[in-house]
């Protein structure tokens, strides 16, 4: 007997998360279904020694998002060509360069033949598909529309990638920017002050304190720099793991939001992210609760989960859905009033897609004037850095020469 851990849903739509013990995974999964759950993903425990013999007799699958998408579009194009269902992950199995991936997709062949539903087959590889992922194809397979279902969870794939791309491009210059920035300061203070502290101590010129100030980060950074290796060293461990956690995640979020460049862009991503996670779920026919769920899991962001969370308490206990999130910040007044709408006149998904396509123009926007704005701003902060260090070395020179002409 082995012990697996799985995620489920009941009959009211609840999400449960236990542990189970059976003969394999199989038996585990019927012993689930008897007792009246649909099983979302399902796997050995970790730390158990079946998991160790999984773990070490297959290699662990490394594929990306932008592989996700392909593997989506190409899924979807043979099924919505009337291929039968096994042949498309033969055929997609066959030509998938990653070991790991591809042991996981001949798994899922290999469950579907047994007479596992495809979405369940899926969820027993969570790492790979996501719950976004796996509510969809068993809303596409409940109402008989698997193709149609796989065009728009491939659309919403590659809609969620273009955004995370815009977002890559906005902070890779200022990344960059601020390495270079650090880097050369730091070559400046390590290996060309010195050189200068040399000669300022044979002339014994009074220095100034601007120049006091350079010598002395020089020579913490040329004499104790193990001490300051080890400390960013614990200082990235402890922020690691307090991110980690619940609260410290909740309040970095919540700093982003605050930034006063990066904060608006956040907050347009976030609310973009939701409303087309939630447009594309609803659509696709999954519950308004499951749905809310799902967005909670998938959002990326502790303030807005915390907010959506709020909303589906509140749409279970009868409220509707925009008078909770009225009560949210991180949501704007027209958000609320488009959502109120599409409520009432049963056109929420519409109304969500629409919100999704106006902040993503949005951060079109907001991406474009950054890049602008961070230029010169990056172009300033390392002419300031270097500047100062250059004039606190000239400082004591033009000292001295004043010093000499008073003399004369």
């Amino acid at each position: 007997m082995a012990s697996f851990k799985y995620t489920a849903r009941d009959a009211a739509g609840n999400r449960v998360e236990d542990k189970i013990t059976a003969a394999d995974e199989a038996a585990a999964t019927a012993t689930l279904k008897r007792q009246g759950l649909t099983v979302l993903s399902i796997g050995a425990e970790k730390g158990s020694f079946l998991s160790f013999l999984n773990s070490a007799k297959e290699p662990a699958p490394r594929i990306t998002s932008a592989d996700l998408v392909i593997f989506t579009r190409q899924f979807a194009t043979m099924v919505s060509a009337g291929l039968p269902i096994m042949e498309c992950l033969d055929i997609l199995a066959e030509q998938a360069d990653d070991p790991g991936f591809k042991a996981t997709l001949y798994k899922v062949c290999n469950d579907v033949r047994s007479g596992t539903d495809l979405s369940s087959a899926l969820g027993r590889h969570p790492r790979v598909f996501s719950d976004i992922y796996i509510n969809m194809i068993k809303a596409g397979e409940a109402s008989g529309q698997l193709d149609t279902i796989l065009v728009r969870l491939a659309e919403y794939m590659e809609a969620a990638e273009s955004l995370k791309r815009k977002i890559k491009s906005a902070m890779t210059y200022p990344v960059i920017s601020l390495c270079m920035i650090f880097g050369i300061t730091a070559f400046l203070l390590v290996f060309i002050i010195p050189k200068f502290k040399k000669i300022f101590d044979d002339l014994g010129v009074d220095l100034p304190l601007p120049t006091r100030v350079v010598l002395g980060i020089s020579k913490i950074l040329t004499d104790f720099w193990y001490a300051l290796l080890l400390g960013a060293g614990a200082l990235y461990a402890g922020f690691t793991f307090f991110k980690r956690t619940p609260r410290g995640k909740y309040l970095l979020d919540v700093a982003f939001l605050r930034m006063p460049v990066f904060g608006d862009l956040f907050q347009k991503v976030a609310i973009s992210r939701f409303a087309r996670t939630f447009s594309t779920l609803l659509r696709s026919g999954v519950a308004i609760l499951g749905a809310l769920d799902i967005v909670a899991s998938t959002a990326g962001n502790a303030v807005l989960q915390e907010a959506v969370e709020a909303s589906r308490e509140a749409v279970r206990q009868g409220e509707p859905l925009a008078k909770p999130l009225s009560n949210a910040p991180i949501f704007p007044p027209m958000v609320v009033r488009m959502i109120q709408v599409g409520e009432r006149s049963g056109a929420l998904e519409t109304l969500l897609e629409k919100i999704s396509e106006f902040y993503d123009e949005q951060v079109d926007a907001t991406v474009e004037s950054l890049t602008s704005l961070i230029e010169p701003l990056m172009i300033g902060v390392m002419g300031f850095i270097v500047g100062g260090i250059v004039l606190s070395v000239f400082l004591p020179i033009f000292k001295m020469q004043q010093a000499l002409s008073k003399r004369k």
